[in-house]
């Protein structure tokens, strides 16, 4: 429920646009906790690559519906049967597009640089990152995800072979659910001159 006195004239498309920017933050909000488990798996220098558990953890701040800015946390396994098995970790930073925010269902493309460590941080390196995902909100607040990942290493030692002509790659797949908070403040900055009071939620019927 939105309430608000007018303070001032605004037209019929202001209104729209005003209430379709604040229903955003009926079902989501400015901020989310996001967990995650999946999958990972090496394209490398060597051969029989396996895929092995992975978890994550992040934290998301949307600086406006459609655009957020995310840093994550992924405890990680890469494995080569009978050659390697190597704990990792690493430290994402992400930019995300949500193509439909007002929506209850989006896709969602990603894109940023991260920080890849080896257990006990031995071995360090530099990644970049590309991903997509599907989030659908199942209630008010909470949503599940399915998303993936495509990390390019800087260089080609990550498997310890330097070969080849391309650096080492490798993905990860996994599932999440993304909890939702924040947001009060600024939909009544967006709602504050709008002349009526408005129960909206444009987003339920979709």
């Amino acid at each position: 429920m939105i309430t608000q006195i007018a303070k001032a004239q605004l037209s019929d498309s202001e209104i729209n646009t005003a209430v379709k920017k604040a229903s955003f933050f009926d079902f989501r909000g400015s901020n989310v906790l996001d967990i995650g488990m999946g999958t990972s798996v090496p394209n490398n220098d060597y051969d029989n690559p396996l895929f092995e558990i992975y978890f994550k953890v992040g934290y998301k701040r949307y600086l406006t519906p459609h655009l957020s800015l995310s840093v994550d946390y992924h405890k990680f396994n890469l494995a080569n049967e009978n050659i390697a098995n190597t704990g990792l970790m690493s430290f994402d930073i992400n930019m995300q597009v949500l193509l439909f925010p007002y929506h209850k269902f989006s896709p969602s493309i990603f894109a940023g640089s991260g920080f890849l460590a080896s257990n006990y941080f031995e071995d360090t390196y530099q990644k970049l990152q590309l991903g997509a995902g599907i989030e659908y909100m199942i209630i008010e607040k909470i949503g599940i995800s399915i998303f993936s990942d495509f990390n390019y290493m800087l260089d080609d030692t990550l498997d310890g072979l330097e070969a080849g002509g391309a650096n080492d790659t490798f993905f990860r797949l996994g599932f999440g659910v993304n909890f939702y908070f924040g947001g009060t403040a600024k939909q009544e900055e967006i709602m504050r001159n709008v002349p009526t009071v408005i129960k909206s939620n444009p987003i339920r019927n979709h």
